[in-house]
């Protein structure tokens, strides 16, 4: 078959996710056309390479802010662009497949990326968004407008577990709005990190990312602490290019990037992994089993949803990044359980070819 797939550009965790159904689909000999957009057009174009072809095509808006309250003002006075995108995004895939004649759609979260005539599937985690105070109408009303957005695909994958709550908690589950019989369909865990039989010789490693300027933020305050924790330490601080560097004789290591396999080797490594709480981040985390301190980007209200969720289930330690003390709150988080064990990517992966393909 011939297959685009489109992938939502905000950070990286959609293309990493997105990565092993990518690869699975290529491997079994569909054609794929990859369509994002930045740094994940540019993380899939160095792990696929010349198994798929690309297509650039710029995303929705991105209003970062320091506060959750100013980043969902700013994203609602950015509704009309956002809207706009949308439209351009259909005008764009509708060209583009007269010249390409795709037999499937794919898209991650790019919700203009959907043709009528085209069996189309949306992939999401978050068929509700969570907004600040969990103003009951106001989630009810955003949810049906998410619902509305995604009324052209023929299926809905969610990447968690059916299973009350899951990974993702209200994200996904106990909605409000009626998504239609058999719409959706729950995947489970998208991870591209796989576990591997590595000695755990790492006590901590700590990796740094997140948007401007609150990446540089954590960076510092991981920097200013890092010499505080216990035993063997690595730091991943996701700046491209930045020297790497030995603290402490050797037995703390700080650098300035790791790729997907070094980062995949050190996650491996690690008894505690200290790291955002993207949703991307938490799948990784359930399918190599690790413990985590969880630091959430400020305004980000879904990444504190998440932290403060499997905060309060026990499952991992989360704390607010002007709060973070290193090593307290490592030594915290080692004594939580870790998130509930799931199936393992490879039955979401045939899950997916057994929705999509033989659809």
């Amino acid at each position: 078959m011939k297959i685009l797939f489109a992938v939502h550009d905000w950070g990286l965790g959609h293309a990493t996710r997105d990565l092993v159904l990518i690869r699975a689909l290529a491997a079994d000999g569909h054609a794929v056309t990859v369509l994002s957009h930045g740094s994940a057009l540019r993380l899939l174009r160095s792990e696929l390479g010349d198994r798929c072809s690309y297509v650039a095509l710029r995303d929705i808006p991105k209003p970062i802010s320091r506060r959750a309250f100013w980043f969902h003002a700013r994203m609602a006075l950015s509704l009309p662009l956002i809207f706009l995108t949308f439209r351009r995004e259909r005008a764009f895939v509708q060209r583009l497949w007269e010249r390409e004649r795709f037999d499937r759609i794919v898209s991650d979260s790019r919700f203009g990326v959907c043709l009528p005539q085209v069996p189309s599937y949306y992939i999401t985690h978050s068929l509700r968004q969570i907004v600040p105070g969990r103003l009951r109408l106001l989630e009810t009303l955003v949810e049906g407008t998410q619902r509305w957005l995604l009324a052209g695909g023929r299926g809905i994958l969610v990447p968690d577990a059916e299973t009350d709550g899951g990974l993702a908690g209200d994200l996904c589950h106990h909605t409000t709005c009626d998504w239609g019989r058999g719409r959706v369909h729950y995947l489970g865990l998208l991870s591209s990190l796989r576990r591997r039989g590595l000695p755990q010789d790492v006590d901590c490693f700590v990796s740094v990312s997140g948007p401007e300027p609150q990446r540089s933020i954590f960076e510092r305050t991981v920097l200013a602490q890092v010499r505080e924790l216990e035993g063997r330490v690595v730091v991943a601080l996701g700046r491209p290019g930045a020297p790497d560097a030995t603290l402490e004789g050797g037995r703390i290591t700080v650098h300035g990037y790791l790729d997907r396999a070094r980062q995949e080797e050190m996650m491996n490594r690690a008894r505690l992994v200290v790291s955002r709480s993207g949703y991307t981040t938490l799948m990784e985390l359930a399918e190599l089993g690790r413990r985590a301190l969880l630091v959430p980007t400020p305004g980000q209200t879904e990444q504190e949803y998440l932290a403060r969720h499997h905060e309060q289930h026990g499952h991992l330690h989360g704390v607010a990044q002007h709060r973070l003390r290193l090593a307290r709150d490592a030594a915290r988080a080692r004594d939580y359980a870790g998130l509930p064990p799931m199936a393992p990517t490879e039955r979401s992966v045939q899950r997916f070819r057994d929705l999509v393909l033989a659809a």
